[in-house]
């Protein structure tokens, strides 16, 4: 989302700098970009230098006697930078962590210096609420949180891309009315909301306003503004897996809790996955993710364990079955697939026998052929070649 400004419209955020540089005293403004968008740099360093040529930019800005600059920092794309903290110490060269606060940027920040941080999103905001005033900004959205939030839809939805709605949009209709529904009509599982941080939201919660109280209030979060789609064919606990692998390679290491507790936890998920879990697992995994939740130093660590909390909390029941059955009903879990030939429909055309990578398919022409589940690599590749639904998907 922010990208997309930086590259549409940087003069927006380099003038809104300059107002926030005027009403705070700082004459020195930084932006923080990762280095993987080179168009959004390229257009933000023309933007500079156009704002400098016609004097939005430099010394004694339209004879005012204020002085201000706006110079790019690249950074090398870690999540953990989205923290202030980790932010301000990349951007003065050195690692990215963050630090204990108090004290906050806003007294020692920058080389020391008060620093505010804001992002391209909010800074976007401010000169059309300055030109149209703060009751016409107020009148949109919602008595708690005002104006409107961009979301990146993604995922099993028809219309993918970056959605621009009020504050307390519903669910339902972004995803149905604006997202164009499920893919292939398919019946909707959950949404994941606010990145790989956030928590996910079933279909008893999909008339919930999208604001940053009601997201809370039902285990999720605002965070970046991702949205992604799930639909039934989707493991909750793969998906659990997918976003803690995310978190783990992200950490920057520097507090215990995150540094090893996500490591455990992606552990024991990828453990129940292989279908190797215990019961014991599901409770260590709980007690894990609530101890990490309250123990990290940064927000990182602290919404890292969201996505494992909130699917065992509404989808428990998937994470029994690949425990005590083995079992993947949405058949992601590669581990736990076992595909099978339904005797009555197999016309013993060998098709699937052809395709098979590990030959485990055995069986004469015009007889019934038969997989040995301890070769099985569960490849699919014999679902696929069979034209007769002979070949069993679990």
């Amino acid at each position: 989302m922010d990208r997309s400004i930086l590259e549409g419209d940087p003069h927006s955020v380099l003038e809104a700098m300059t107002i926030g540089g005027y009403a705070t005293g700082a004459n020195n403004g930084i932006i923080y970009i990762r280095a993987e968008y080179p168009l959004a740099i390229k257009r933000l360093n023309i933007a500079i230098d156009q704002a400098r040529e016609l004097g939005f930019l430099g010394k004694d800005i339209f004879g005012s006697g204020f002085d201000f600059d706006i110079r790019v920092k690249l950074g090398a794309g870690a999540f953990v930078c989205g923290e202030e903290t980790a932010l301000i110490h990349s951007v003065e060269g050195k690692r990215g962590e963050p630090t204990k606060k108090p004290p906050f940027p806003s007294e020692s920040g920058y080389l020391n210096k008060p620093t505010t941080v804001n992002n391209v999103e909010t800074f976007a905001n401010v000169c059309p609420i300055i030109l149209k005033g703060a009751d016409w900004y107020s009148s949109i959205g919602t008595e708690t949180s005002k104006g409107t939030k961009v979301f990146a839809l993604a995922g099993s939805v028809n219309n993918v891309g970056l959605v621009e709605v009020p504050m307390g949009t519903t669910l339902r209709e972004i995803i149905y009315d604006i997202g164009g529904g499920i893919v292939d009509g398919k019946k909707f599982k959950a949404v994941q909301t606010g990145g790989p941080s956030g928590g996910v939201i079933t279909t008893d919660d999909l008339d919930t306003p999208i604001d940053y109280e009601s997201l809370k209030n039902i285990g999720s979060m605002m965070g970046s503004g991702g949205m992604i789609i799930m639909d039934e064919t989707s493991c909750m606990v793969n998906i659990a897996k997918f976003y803690l692998e995310f978190s783990q390679d992200e950490s920057c290491g520097k507090c215990t809790p995150c540094r090893i507790g996500v490591k455990r936890m992606h552990e024991i998920l990828e453990r129940i996955t292989e279908g190797e879990g215990t019961l014991e697992d599901l409770e260590k995994l709980e007690l894990l993710a609530n101890m990490i939740k309250s123990s990290s130093l940064c927000g990182l660590g602290q919404t890292a364990p969201n996505p494992v909390l909130s699917t065992m909390n509404y989808f428990y029941d998937e994470y029994r079955e690949h425990v005590e059955k083995g079992y993947c009903r949405a058949g992601e879990c590669k581990a736990l697939m076992k595909y099978s030939i339904d005797a009555e429909k197999c016309i013993g055309c060998t098709a699937c026998a052809r395709v098979c990578p590990t030959n485990c398919i055995t069986g004469k022409a015009k007889e019934v052929h038969v997989i040995d589940q301890s070769e099985c690599i569960a490849c699919g590749a014999c679902f696929d070649a069979c034209k007769f639904d002979a070949v069993i998907k679990p």
